[in-house]
């Protein structure tokens, strides 16, 4: 049985704290696109993180995460406005957690589970990250054409992080949960 997404015990702290740690440090592996965005393979430790504990750990390991990456290796300022944009993206890609058909821990899925998850997931980033841009036109007087090109190239790249490596990253923990789920104690 899956715990409430606001449950607030150990397990759900711990998770927070392992999926930012793990977000902000893979988030300095980035791939250059276009000035100061790449294509970001942390981008599946989101999607990993979201499926197994939902919607807040995604959200919260997504906005937390971002921080470390930016005190650590963007010079120490942090750009609040891509802050939201991980967090929206972590808690897009947790949506599917509150189904009851779905479960990774016990193995348990749909296809349309998995449907789910990349759409909303993919979702969330082209939200966040637009979101972000535009925030950062009006807040900060970014120039709105560098901006457009930071948002396409954010959103396009990360979705397909998280439709190459992090769906299928979720696929893989189904499969062994599934297969190790049919295990029985013999009296």
């Amino acid at each position: 049985m899956k715990q409430s997404i606001f449950n607030f015990n150990t397990k759900t702290v711990v998770a927070i704290g392992i999926g930012a740690a793990l977000y902000g440090l893979l988030s300095t592996i980035t791939i250059p696109l276009v000035p100061q965005t790449g294509l970001r393979p942390a981008i599946a430790i989101l999607t990993i993180f979201g499926a197994l504990f939902g919607p807040v750990v995604g959200f919260l390991s997504g906005a937390i995460g971002h921080i470390i990456t930016d005190l650590t290796w963007g010079g120490g300022t942090i750009w609040w406005t891509w802050v939201l944009g991980s967090a929206i993206s972590g808690l897009g890609m947790g949506l599917v957690y509150a189904s009851s058909s779905f479960n990774v821990n016990e193995g348990r899925s749909t296809k349309g589970n998995l449907v789910t998850l990349a759409i909303s997931g993919s979702a969330a980033l082209a939200v966040g990250y637009g979101l972000s841009s535009i925030l950062d036109v009006y807040l900060f007087g970014e120039a709105p054409d560098k901006m457009w090109v930071q948002f396409y190239a954010s959103a396009i790249a990360n979705i397909a992080v998280h439709l190459i490596l992090g769906v299928p990253a979720v696929l893989g923990l189904l499969r062994l949960n599934r297969r190790n789920s049919n295990l029985r104690v013999l009296k």
